[in-house]
């Protein structure tokens, strides 16, 4: 069997930046072992696999360990692959996936995803968190929606040099992934309103790029502390990327470039 496969680096404008993930287009899904092997064989933070069915996709996504339930930057991925070489008359998709249906837009600048909001309330600080992350922690929410801790430090530069100690985080959050946030430096080249950074070894990825779905939770956050609808992020890691979001009634809108840098065979 031969599968297409393609490589994108996600929310940024250049390659070697922003998050490489795996998008395999299928005329019809494959066992759920196979795409986990094949996750796994490319080993990047997630390979989403789409089919076709009627006039809108499904979807999934699977990290090199575990199928988790909503991914932003293997959505956008898997989008800048249909309006590139599949669905390239169209302007908008729609894939349908476990939480529901997610909406993406072709703009002239940006591909703009659609996704679930969910609300962070601040919550009880675990005990050992900040022993495992490597810092103090101003405060910690959670969302009922998805498995994140939320934690809340004092200063974009205190996030960027942490060296979180993985086994001890992995311990601690068997089932968890931990999103360490803080506000925006102003002096920074490029100011953006808050950074952040993921870290999720119970599900197999150390440290996540730049990650998507956490902005389903950070973009209510930070619209709340600042008081504002509009936000441009940044996620601080080795790689770096930019997210421009949008805050609505019942939806958080995400808007990130990708670049295309693998276009291959699988083998099977």
């Amino acid at each position: 069997m031969e599968l297409d496969i393609f490589q994108i680096d996600a929310f940024t404008d250049s390659v070697f930046c922003g998050n490489p993930a795996a998008v395999v287009p299928l005329d019809n899904w494959l066992d759920t072992s196979v795409l986990q092997n094949i996750a796994a064989e490319n080993n990047v933070s997630e390979t989403a696999f789409i089919v076709r069915e009627g006039e809108a996709y499904e979807i999934r996504w699977f990290t090199p360990t575990v199928e988790v339930p909503l991914c932003g930057h293997a959505t956008l991925a898997s989008s800048y692959v249909l309006f590139k070489f599949f669905d390239t008359q169209a302007n908008a998709l729609r894939f349908q996936c476990e939480l529901g249906e997610l909406h993406v837009t072709r703009t002239p600048d940006a591909l703009q995803m659609r996704f679930p909001r969910f609300d962070p309330l601040e919550c009880e600080k675990p005990s050992g968190l900040e022993s495992a992350l490597g810092c103090a922690v101003s405060a910690v929410y959670k969302t009922d929606e998805d498995p994140n801790l939320y934690a809340l430090v004092e200063s974009e530069a205190l996030l960027a040099s942490l060296t979180p100690n993985f086994e001890k985080l992995q311990a601690l959050f068997a089932k968890q992934g931990v999103v360490v946030t803080a506000k925006g430096d102003a002096g920074h080249t490029r100011p953006v309103d808050f950074v952040s950074r993921y870290f999720a070894p119970a599900f197999g990825i150390p440290e996540d790029p730049v990650t998507g779905s956490i902005h389903c939770g950070l973009v209510p956050m930070w619209a709340a502390k600042l008081g504002k609808q509009t936000l441009k992020a940044r996620q601080v890691s080795a790689r770096v990327g930019h997210l421009n979001c949008e805050l609505r009634e019942n939806e958080v809108v995400i808007s990130g470039q990708a670049q295309l840098y693998l276009r291959g065979k699988i083998y099977i």
